[in-house]
């Protein structure tokens, strides 16, 4: 029997959004790992999954990598599930799909199974036209910051990214400075019960933050209008 590796995605909120795929390749597979085994945990509760999970993220040691290994060589079926939304897409878990892929010998099967991301579900939110867009995911948080923000002030696409609440009031700052008569549209908590979409010139967003400092918490996509 030929190892197999499942990219599914998981709800990036609302636990209803899961797949009757992604349900089934839960259930049906030997192992699955996670990014935060507690998170996953309240997924597969909820469904009555009683498939036996491994943490694996981007500070798992290489022991981990050679308990992976052993898995394949055993011929099992593996499952790869982050917190929220689709592996690999700003997440380490492309990494482990090249790995698989490099074990020629093991002929071991990806599959990919579709779930929801913030990045599309903040695409339709925002009503902006999109042909073509620019995503930088994360911004880094020092060097290269800078070559980042140039880089968004000079697309004439629309710019998508992730941000964070300990950042996105410093974002609206620089965006003030780079970018201060383009839209933002900024989704929070999408698909949870304090899901928020807040849009303005970065100038009236910052004002908005002064006004209800409780709208800088949250995770959130940043959407620029070109």
């Amino acid at each position: 029997m030929s190892a197999k590796l499942s990219i599914v995605g998981t709800p990036i909120g609302n636990m209803e959004d899961v797949t009757l795929r992604g349900l089934r390749t839960l259930k049906e597979a030997d192992i699955i790992l996670c990014e935060d085994t507690r998170v996953t945990k309240k997924l597969l509760n909820r469904y009555d999954i009683k498939t036996k999970t491994l943490s694996y993220h981007q500070r798992s040691s290489v022991s981990r990598v050679d308990e992976i290994l052993a898995l394949f060589k055993e011929g099992k079926h593996v499952a790869l599930v982050t917190d929220a939304g689709m592996p690999t897409i700003s997440d380490h878990g492309g990494g482990l799909i090249n790995y698989a892929r490099s074990l020629t010998d093991l002929d071991v099967e990806v599959e990919v199974v579709p779930g929801p991301t913030a990045l599309s579900t903040a695409v339709a939110y925002s009503g902006v036209i999109m042909k073509s867009f620019l995503f930088t995911g994360f911004l880094p948080h020092k060097k290269g910051r800078q070559t980042a923000l140039r880089e968004i002030s000079e697309s004439e696409r629309p710019v998508l990214l992730y941000e964070s609440s300990h950042r996105i009031e410093k974002l609206m700052h620089e965006f003030e400075k780079v970018i201060p008569k383009r839209k933002i549209t900024i989704t929070k908590e999408l698909t949870k019960m304090h899901e928020e979409i807040i849009t303005g010139l970065p100038s009236e967003i910052l004002d908005i933050f002064n006004s209800h400092p409780e709208k800088k918490k949250g995770e959130f996509v940043v959407i620029a209008s070109p």
